[in-house]
Formats: C-alpha cells, structure tokens, sequence
C-alpha cells in the first residue's frame, strides 16, 4: 500500500493550536516542514548532530516535566539514532511523543532508499523498546488521534507517519544556532534565560 499523505499538511495539523507544546525538528526535511507550518519561537530545529532529535527530546522532557514535548523527524535520521528508543522505553518521561515523518528515503542526500522501505517497522520497535504509546498512521483520518495523544496521552508515545516521496520547496529555519538557543531558552525560560 503506498502512502497518500502528504509531510507538509500532516505536520502543520499536528502543530495546529499548539498552544505550549516544545518542538524539536529533526535535522533538514522536517526542520524545513516545521518551519512551513510556521516558525515558532517554542520549535528548536536541528542543523546538525543526526539521529540525535530524539535524544535532545528526551533531555528536554525529563527538564521540563511539566510540558509537552513533541521530536518531529525523519525516517533516516530515527534509524540512525535507534538506540535512543531503548534509552527513551527505560526513561519513561510521561510527557514526550516522538512522530516519525517516514517517506522511506533519505532526503538529504539524494533520496536513497531507508530501511523502512524495505519493511523496517519503527513502530515495532518502539513498542518494544518500551514505548506507551507505538502507532504507525497511514491515513488523514488517524491524525486527530495522534495530536490528541502528543498533547494528552501519558507517554511515551511514537507514531511513524507513512508520506508520499516528493520533492518539496525548501523553506528555512534561521540558521543561527546562537540566535535558535537562545530565542527557544527565552521563550521557554522567561525573564530568568537571561540570568542563567
């Protein structure tokens, strides 16, 4: 069964009245579609350190237990960190979702096959490694049901979100970590990131 959905109109509806909620973007692709979706000074996309989105979620859930914390990434760059599901399943923090954008390819580099092309379930995985919550969402209709889960469900919780392969407009965050950390602590912190 091939994918019908559409990674720009599945992330801008699970960011949609976001309200609070802290974003990691996963390196290039889904940093381009959490920004086309509207960037949001509560959304730190990644311009380096593949396979770490996960990682860097965990650290900022287990931070910041009383917030919602959502990692948007890839197919490639989740295969490349995942270890940190097992660390995650052992972790538990009941405030962290982890939703996979999985087109089968790597984007970055030339869109070459991933292993989920061929059957990897990331989900499986997920599931076993520990995971509350461990879906794969192949229709519009299942959409509502995961934002209800990344904004309510104790987790943690992970959806690989099977997409068409297309070849979309790039649309940038700001490339300045510098300015991307310190405008994320701001809005995170308050007053008191600049005391810190």
């Amino acid at each position: 069964m091939s994918a019908t959905l559409h990674r720009r109109e599945v992330v801008a509806e699970l960011l949609a009245e976001r309200g609070e909620l802290l974003v990691v973007a996963g390196l290039g692709s889904t940093a381009w579609d959490c920004t086309a979706a509207g960037d949001d000074d509560l959304t730190f996309p990644l311009w380096g350190a593949m396979g770490q989105a996960a990682m860097m979620g965990l650290g900022l859930a287990l931070a910041q237990p009383q917030r919602r914390v959502l990692v948007v990434t890839g197919d490639g760059e989740m295969l490349m960190g995942l270890s940190s599901l097992a660390t995650i399943g052992v972790q538990r923090p009941a405030n962290l979702s982890i939703v996979v954008i999985d087109n089968g390819r790597y984007g970055e580099t030339g869109m070459q096959e991933t292993h989920t092309a061929h059957g990897v379930d990331l989900a499986a995985i997920a599931r076993a490694a520990g995971f509350a919550d461990a879906r794969t969402v192949r229709a519009a209709g299942e959409l509502g049901a995961l934002r209800a889960a990344i904004h309510a469900h104790p987790g943690p919780n992970f959806a690989s979100v099977k997409v068409r392969v297309e070849k979309l407009p790039i649309i940038l965050p700001p490339r300045d970590g510098g300015l991307l950390k310190a405008r994320f602590r701001r809005a995170l912190l308050g007053a008191s990131a600049d005391l810190q």
